[in-house]
């Protein structure tokens, strides 16, 4: 089974990074690629729509409000690959300032490379962090508090 991460310190509180990540069916308020969320089963199943029109789904598996994290699995998708599991969290920063927010993953590559297989969601996930980056740096000083 492959790992990875990709990861993001923001000067903005956790709250208010949570506040906008936090929803599974938020996507599309900071992850450019994703266009629509749609969420069934009571919020526990999300059907994605990408810009260039493949769809994903997704279920929920964990979510803590608290510790400010959620874990799911891809049920669809055009990826090449089976057994895939991700968890998004925000923790404090480093000394207590910020945010810092964590994206992981784990899958079984299928008719792909481990490496081949990251690229794709290091690619995914790291023009996320970059565009959930940017949302927070034209927000005003409210969003770090």
């Amino acid at each position: 089974m492959a790992k990875a991460s990709a990861s993001l310190d923001l000067a903005a509180s956790p709250e208010a990074v949570w506040k906008l990540v936090g929803g599974f069916g938020s996507l599309p308020d900071w992850l450019p690629i994703i266009s629509r969320s749609e969420l069934s089963e009571g919020g526990r199943t999300r059907r994605l729509a990408t810009t260039d029109g493949s769809a994903i789904v997704e279920r929920l598996v964990a979510f803590d409000e608290r510790g400010r994290s959620y874990t799911y699995q891809i049920v669809q998708a055009p990826f090449p690959v089976t057994d895939y599991s991700s968890t998004l969290k925000v923790t404090a920063g480093k000394g207590g300032k910020g945010s810092h927010v964590e994206w992981s993953w784990e899958f079984t590559p299928k008719g792909a490379s481990d490496a081949e297989a990251s690229r794709i969601f290091q690619g995914i996930y790291g023009e996320g962090l970059k565009a959930l980056a940017s949302h927070f740096a034209k927000e005003g000083p409210e969003t770090r508090r």
